[in-house]
């Protein structure tokens, strides 16, 4: 039989000991080593598998062959990745002492990262971290959270998908921190980020019975007049207008508000007045009215007007200092 050495891969975001079968059917077959202690290792040992730890030195592995024909690495949290790179060379230089295979024991799921997320906000936001964020609060914090999504949103304008993912990570920073803000809000009114996003799957699946609970729909229209209508139930709102943010640019409200009275199908003249007020309003129901976005549209002439401004900044010339 030939020697092997398997390289035992485990994500440090899942719970010690979650192990595929074939992990634990290597571990309780042959002898286990690492480099340190560690959460894996303890757990295996309370499963009856003994771990020894040894130093990280290829040659002392090697030496471990004569007592079994297959030898487990138990890597920690990092992977070892270092070790498993001297530990390949020297087995290139003599292949015939043993082969060398790469177990993953565990692997991290999609969104794993998150974890890490959270877990590095915790330590900036607690005792000994960041003062800045220590002295925050939902207030003072709030600038940041429009400047994030303005900033994704240009991204987004620009199709800049480097710059997108970027600035994602910016706007989830603000959701984690706070989310972690309000862990230690007072009178049994905390609340976390597990909260957070426990509130929203249970929105996505109420919200998307279509995909969900097999209700059948037809067309995008329908998903959306569904969408409103569940949205509606949930709130107990008097009005259609109820839970529009009246603090966004005034062009976006504008249209916003104008959707919601052309979805429930509301006849509510626009104002007649000639005053500038009325009279933007009638020019953003216009642009709906073309299909257009009112807030996109001046955006972009704005923009265009700005490369004027830069075109007569250059070509004017400055006098001498």
């Amino acid at each position: 039989m030939t020697a092997r050495i398997v390289l035992l891969v485990t994500s440090p975001r899942l719970p010690a000991g979650l192990l595929t079968a074939a992990a634990w059917d290597v571990v309780r077959a042959y002898p286990v080593f690492a480099a340190a202690e560690s959460e894996q290792a303890a757990v295996l040992r309370q499963s009856g598998v003994p771990v020894t730890v040894v130093e990280p030195d290829p040659e002392r592995l090697l030496a471990e062959l004569g007592s079994a024909p297959v030898l487990i690495w138990l890597a920690g949290p990092a992977g070892d990745q270092d070790f498993a790179r001297r530990l390949g060379l020297r087995l290139t230089r003599q292949p015939d002492l043993a082969e060398l295979e790469l177990m993953y024991g565990s692997w991290d799921p999609p969104g794993a990262r998150l974890l890490d997320a959270v877990a590095v906000m915790d330590r900036l936001a607690s005792p000994g971290g960041d003062p800045w964020k220590r002295a925050q609060n939902h207030r003072t914090l709030a600038p940041y959270m429009l400047e994030e999504a303005y900033e994704a949103y240009d991204a987004i304008v620009t199709e800049d998908m480097a710059a997108l993912r970027e600035e994602l990570g910016d706007v989830l920073l603000q959701v984690v921190l706070h989310a972690r803000l309000a862990e230690e809000l007072p009178d049994g009114s905390a609340w976390g980020i597990d909260d957070v996003a426990g509130g929203l799957v249970e929105k996505m699946v109420r919200r998307n019975p279509h995909v969900f609970a097999g209700a059948d729909v037809d067309g995008i229209d329908e998903i959306t007049d569904n969408w409103e209508r569940i949205k509606k139930a949930e709130k107990s709102r008097e009005s259609i207008l109820d839970g529009i943010a009246l603090s966004q640019p005034a062009l976006a409200l504008a249209a916003q508000i104008l959707q919601k009275v052309e979805r429930a199908g509301l006849d509510v003249p626009l104002p007649t007045s000639d005053d500038l007020g009325p009279a933007l309003l009638r020019l953003v129901a216009e642009a709906r009215a073309a299909g257009a976005d009112p807030e996109a549209e001046v955006r972009r002439a704005t923009l265009e007007y700005a490369e004027l401004v830069r075109s007569a900044e250059r070509k004017t010339v400055r006098p001498a200092e």
